[in-house]
């Protein structure tokens, strides 16, 4: 990931098109006529050899003969001319170029690589950034840069959009232009072969005039750059994203159930959840969320909604649409009830659709709307009015607003209906920052919108629970496993193998043995000591069921060696291509009642292993109830998983039937995830069933599929896991150890405790000023940090029984990787025993391994005994940032490290 010189392609201050021509319907006319047009302040340098002038802008044979350094170039020539010019270009020292030229018709240029690979090396090779190749352009309206070849400009306003489609690119500027929106930046990525999402995010979400980010998707490529970048800037601010190609694209051929279940579009809609963003489906409702999450100045609390209207059937079309998108209407308590019976004229009941009917007054909506957004049982009110002659839309307009002001903890959503009657309305709620809409139906989708975006930004704020036991997967016996399997040609392992792998995980199975013969599965019945289940073994067969490979409840050994026979003789008549390896037989799981599971993983092409949860069974695939997600997994995410399913409602337990061990299953997902972290060579695997009960869960059939040579360590994952290794134990002076670890999301409530117990001095010398307590939003950033641009360790030591954290390192690093910013406490008890010390050279060490070249921080001038103790490490005091505070720098290209 890198915004380097990003600036110089969103903020040039010189710009040469390369290419500009006279000739009209050329794209070198169209770039020259939009720059010229859009009031651009820098230089304008066109350049063709044919032209003395163009578009009356003195011209220039060559890069070499431009008179400054474009900071931009577009490029607008033949693609046979692209490689030389950006080698002119970065020799010159241009440090950005938009490549308008479709060079996919080209293929290959010469030689093995495809030309947008020829291009992407030559502008690597002098760091300069490419927009393209296709692309249509770059706009930023607030400094009058069109360098596109649209047909029309972009109004000025306070949302980027970013398109890889050209078309759309078009449609929506058309669409947003007869609307009257307008944009920050507009971007169309062509095949971003260099400057692709997850870049233009980083670079736009740092931007303060930007308000918002819109995301037009067909398809992604660097799942790891594009989930940091939006899960970094969806914490600032609204990114909403509509995705093209929802379909299937085609069946994939696959080893198990799990293979066919995980659908691409579910595995991005999970994706975007998981970073915080907003999914959108259609352009009208991209640009509604946008003004629905700008206008309301404080989201959702939850999903609860009461509706106040004075227009029943208004009321009614707003509670199906509610109901039918799956929100929830408000439950009104006795209280509330009384307080709005004691407020309604005569006649009109307090019920949830409230109907005040056509005479209501500006004084009924504001005693009303005040004791529905006092209600705690409400999370917001969507104020409804149909235009009537004895109740005029403005004043009523006019008193919710103003109820609105008073009150900070439920939302207001407004639907005035009509068009000329209700103009003024409309324009008075949008100054106010209420939102508004014309029809219930745009309302409920606006208030949805909210519900949503809350819940996803509390799924990325959100602070885990404990596991419900800690377990330690035995990865050396799992591996060993595998790697036996790997040899014997075992790719699709069998179900003990396989089995064995998930009880190296702790998860429990059922007791599983291989027989080759219908004679050997008799005696092992005999051992068993009583009811077996006897399954064909075959690897060329995925579901044994389907041809009669499946026998259960045989209770003695003549009934296993007889139900093998006839299996045998089954399968060769309905399966004669098939290679038979003989029979598992496994003791039958008495769960009379337990539900059906199935838990699985597979790889996807974009975002690696996708961790996959639903009913279980033979009808799995008919069902299709299953939700995914993204590894790793914590108690929070796995929960969420369930309750994504029709099945969880069962788990929960009804009628006479007890709740199922949650937790249990949750763990379970836990665990698979880890497994698909630990062992890349895992390319699919699935427990079904997995039965699920009061007592816990049971793995009573497993596959698990592997393919050797697969990327180890966490590359292939979409978000980068808790990096276990970098965990250490240190000797503090006074012989006590403590732990230096990567900080976790869990640990946010210790972290509470750590910072309480810190003297005023060092929460000023840490925090630059006094802080009382540290909000939810702000502890979750502090430990809920992406380890692919950040890192935190802390040292902790258990005392009276319990873990306590004892001082903390962190560092920041900027997209490139050029400069992280540190910053460091430890508690005032702990200052002396060497922990801090310790804390700092880990971090600089973890620094110095990525590559990153300087560390940088700020330390307030009168913390003496902090700018000795950095010196002492390596910094060198580089300048002051005001008169109070002191900056310092450690260049790590020059660490030496001492075998230690």
């Amino acid at each position: 990931m890198s915004v380097r010189h990003l600036s110089s392609l969103f903020a040039p201050t010189s710009v040469a098109v390369i290419g500009a021509s006279n000739q009209p319907d050329t794209v070198g006319h169209l770039v020259m006529r939009n720059l010229l047009s859009g009031g651009f302040a820098g230089p304008i340098m066109p350049v063709n050899p044919r032209y003395q002038a163009v578009a009356g802008v003195l011209a220039y044979p060559d890069v070499d003969s431009l008179p400054v350094t474009p900071d931009l170039a577009l490029l607008c020539t033949p693609p046979e001319t692209l490689a030389g010019l950006i080698q002119s270009l970065g020799t010159r020292g241009t440090r950005a170029c938009i490549v308008m030229t479709d060079v996919r018709s080209r293929g290959r240029e010469r030689g093995p690589r495809p030309l947008s690979e020829v291009l992407l090396a030559a502008a690597r090779e002098h760091r300069m950034r490419m927009l393209g190749p296709g692309s249509l352009g770059l706009l930023v309206p607030g400094i009058g840069l069109n360098a596109s070849f649209f047909a029309k400009p972009a109004a000025e306003g306070k949302v980027a959009f970013v398109s890889q489609s050209g078309g759309l690119c078009t449609a929506v500027l058309d669409w947003a232009r007869g609307h009257g929106i307008g944009f920050s930046h507009f971007l169309s990525l062509g095949e971003k072969v260099d400057v692709d999402f997850g870049d233009a995010i980083d670079y736009l979400g740092t931007q303060g005039d930007v308000r918002a980010i819109l995301l037009h998707i067909e398809s992604l490529t660097d799942a790891r750059k594009f989930m940091s970048a939006a899960r970094s800037a969806a914490r600032n601010k609204p990114v909403i994203v509509i995705k093209s190609g929802r379909g299937a694209e085609g069946a994939r051929a696959a080893a198990s159930h799990t293979g066919n279940l995980a659908g691409a579009d579910a595995i991005h809609d999970i994706a975007f959840k998981r970073a915080g963003m907003l999914r959108v489906y259609s352009l009208e409702e991209l640009f509604n969320a946008v003004e629905t999450l700008a206008h309301t100045r404080r989201p959702t609390r939850g999903p609860r909604l009461a509706v106040l209207t004075n227009g029943g059937g208004l009321g009614v079309m707003a509670v199906d649409e509610l109901i039918e998108r799956g929100g929830t209407l408000a439950r009104l308590d006795d209280a509330t009830r009384a307080a709005l019976a004691k407020a309604l004229p005569a006649g009109i009941a307090p019920n949830n659709p409230l109907d005040l009917g056509g005479g209501a007054t500006a004084e009924t909506y504001g005693k009303t709307l005040d004791i529905l957004l006092g209600a705690g049982e409400i999370d917001a009110v969507l104020a409804m009015y149909a235009p009537c002659a004895l109740s005029p839309s403005a004043d009523i307009a006019r008193k919710v607003i103003e109820v609105a002001e008073r009150h900070r903890t439920a939302s207001v959503f407004t639907c005035w209906a009509g068009q000329a009657q209700v103009e003024t309305a409309r324009q008075l709620f949008t100054e106010a920052h209420v939102p508004t809409y014309a029809t219930p139906d745009e309302a409920i989708q606006g208030f949805m919108h909210l519900v949503t975006y809350r819940r996803n930004q509390h799924m990325l704020m959100e602070t885990p629970p404990s596991l419900p036991s800690e377990f330690t997967a035995n990865v050396e016996s799992a591996r060993t496993i595998i790697d036996v399997a790997i040899e014997r040609g075992h790719l699709i392992m069998s179900e003990p193998e396989a089995k064995a792998v998930f009880a190296a995980y702790g998860i429990p199975t059922v007791e599983t043995h291989i027989a080759r013969t219908p004679d050997e599965a008799g005696a092992i019945a005999r051992h068993m000591n009583g009811p077996v289940a006897l399954k064909i073994l075959s690897r060329a067969i995925t579901h044994k069921s389907d041809v009669g490979g499946v026998v259960l409840d045989l209770e003695t050994p003549d009934d296993v060696r007889r139900a093998a026979e006839d299996m045998n003789a089954r399968v060769a008549a309905t399966f004669p291509e098939a290679t038979l390896d003989g029979f598992t037989v496994q003791r039958m799981a008495r769960r009379p009642g337990a539900h059906e599971l199935i838990v699985g993983a597979t790889l996807d092409p974009i975002f690696g292993p996708v961790v996959l949860f639903g009913q279980g069974g033979t009808a799995v695939e008919i069902i299709r109830d299953q939700a995914v997600a993204l590894p790793p997994l914590n108690m929070a995410l796995a929960r969420d998983m369930l309750e994504r399913t029709r099945v969880f409602r069962l788990l929960e337990g009804y009628r006479d039937k007890p709740p199922a061990d949650v937790e249990s299953i949750c763990l379970t997902l836990i665990q698979i995830a880890q497994m698909m972290i630990d062992i890349p060579e895992i390319v699919e695997l699935e427990i079904n069933p997995l039965f699920a009960d009061a007592r816990g869960v049971l793995a009573v059939d497993a596959r698990v599929r592997l393919e050797p040579g697969k990327t180890k360590g966490p590359h292939r994952l979409a978000i980068r896991p808790y990096p276990a290794q970098l965990e250490e134990m240190f000797t503090m002076r006074d012989g006590r150890q403590a732990l230096l670890r990567p900080i976790r999301p869990e640990d946010e409530p210790r972290h509470y405790e750590f910072v309480s117990r810190l003297t005023p001095e060092d929460v000023r010398f840490r925090f630059f000023g006094l802080v009382k307590e540290l909000p939810h939003d702000q502890m979750a950033r502090l430990t809920q940090i992406d380890y692919a641009r950040e890192m935190a360790f802390i040292g902790e030591m258990e005392e009276k029984g319990e873990m306590r954290t004892l001082g903390v390192v962190r560092a920041v690093t900027d997209p490139d990787n050029e400069t992280t910013e540190f910053s460091v406490v430890v508690r005032s008890d702990f200052k002396g025993s060497g922990l801090g010390k310790a804390l700092m050279r880990k971090i600089i060490r973890y620094c110095h391994e990525r590559r990153t070249r300087y560390m940088v921080g700020q330390v307030l001038r009168d913390n003496r005994r902090m700018l000795r103790f950095c010196e002492d490490l390596g910094f060198e005091r580089i300048g002051v940032v005001d008169e109070d505070v002191v900056e310092l720098r450690l260049d790590l290209a020059k660490i030496q490290w001492a075998d230690e």
